[in-house]
């Protein structure tokens, strides 16, 4: 249904020039040749110092896609939907043939029409309108005949800004939040090296096997838990049905490793975050069985370490310099390290006394929260931007322009 006041038109009918791709081969990128943008290029916003560019002769050929500033640019292929708007200092550049340029006409407001083109509704149409099985995308004729809720202008313009208005505030909260975990990486540098010491607290510290105050778990599940549970790098040791939205281990979970709430475990499959793997400590649940390719262990000296600086430690990514000494060649097979577990507790770490331990390890957490209500606050405004463009971008909610126009 067609809100009062507003048209119901297609992409096509919006644009001052038609819908285009651009150029089919860009050739090697040339220092001073002109900006273009692929597909890659429109995720997160277009940075227009991270574009390659190409020469002014295939630009001049394939002028018809040329975009400028206020231009929307959507993405064909691969991330298909995704778009963003031609930034300002971008005075001119090309597409490849996997983006499209939306150029939206004077009659109609471009930044709305980029809030439209990104919104749930018409993302999940375009997904329908792809085809192909591996590698999917929409067809320029398909993209045109998208069909768009359009206001009057002035409508157009107030929506977009109070849209606008949420996103400044989403990407303030994103560079705190990236600030806030920077602080925090330097700090586990300096605190967990000694390099920065608190008031109170002298001496070298000692450096220890792992395996002179862990203990290796090597209990067997004999029915205690069904609860099985993998190592992720950003959420911990998590339910696998939460991680994987099903479960991937055996029907019978007898000889898994059962684990007990602040045990540890090591996950050597590697990726880019955790090159060496990935050691989690089970906080969510009382128990949690894992599979045996997992190393896990539990503190035994609780007398001179601290659980809780010795999670943060292992977290830090200090540990890797000795699991690349004993990973073992040949070892990276199937995504696992070769690490061997007498290997893995022979491996020496730090040992402050007890008490600075429980010092930087409440200075990390402290961190850590602050991390995490940024994060809680920015999944809120993106939760709350979204709610709101399914009301203004429908007319179910009408904003005031519109209202004084209507009792004019």
């Amino acid at each position: 249904m067609v809100p009062k006041g507003w048209e119901q038109n297609t992409l096509s009918g919006i644009v001052k020039e038609k819908i285009s791709y651009g150029i089919v081969q860009a050739g090697p990128h040339i220092d001073d040749g002109v900006p273009y943008i692929k597909s890659s290029d429109v995720r997160g916003g277009i940075n227009p110092n991270q574009l390659q560019r190409t020469s002014h002769d295939i630009h001049h050929k394939y002028r018809r896609s040329a975009v400028h500033p206020g231009d929307i640019v959507f993405s064909l292929r691969g991330n298909i939907g995704e778009a963003a708007i031609v930034p300002s200092e971008l005075k001119e550049a090309n597409l490849t043939q996997g983006t499209a340029r939306i150029s939206v006409s004077n009659e109609h407001d471009s930044l709305f029409h980029y809030y439209q083109v990104t919104s749930t509704s018409i993302l999940n149409h375009v997904n329908a309108l792809s085809k192909g099985s591996t590698f999917k995308e929409i067809s320029l004729e398909e993209l045109r005949k998208v069909r768009v809720l359009c206001p009057p202008l002035a409508e157009q313009k107030k929506i977009a800004q109070i849209l606008s208005n949420w996103d400044q505030a989403i990407a303030t909260t994103e560079r705190l939040l990236d600030l806030a975990q920077q602080q925090k990486k330097a700090l586990m540098q300096q605190l967990l090296t000694g390099k920065k010491r608190f008031p109170g607290f002298e001496g070298e510290w000692k450096a220890v096997k792992l395996g002179s105050i862990f203990s290796r778990v090597t209990t067997r599940n004999d029915g205690q838990s069904e609860n099985v549970v993998t190592i992720s790098g950003q959420q911990g040791l998590i339910r696998q049905d939460e991680y994987f939205n099903r479960t991937v281990a055996s029907e019978t979970l007898d000889n898994y490793f059962l684990l007990k709430k602040g045990q540890f475990a090591y996950n050597k499959s590697y990726s880019i975050s955790y090159p060496m793997g990935a050691i989690k400590r089970l906080n969510r649940y009382d128990d949690g069985v894992v599979t045996t390719l997992y190393i896990c262990f539990a503190l035994a000296a609780k007398d001179k370490a601290d659980s809780n600086f010795f999670e943060h430690y292992f977290e830090s990514g200090l540990l890797n310099r000795g699991l690349t000494q004993i990973a073992h060649e040949g070892g990276r097979a199937h995504g696992l390290l070769n690490v061997k577990p007498a290997d893995f507790f022979d491996l020496k770490v730090p040992l402050p006394v007890l008490a600075e331990q429980v010092k930087i390890a409440a200075t990390l957490t402290s961190a850590d929260q602050e991390i995490q209500a940024l994060q809680s606050q920015l999944d809120g405004l993106k939760q709350e931007k979204k709610a709101l463009m399914q009301q203004l971008l429908t007319g179910k909610r009408r904003v005031q322009c519109a209202l004084d126009e209507a009792e004019a």
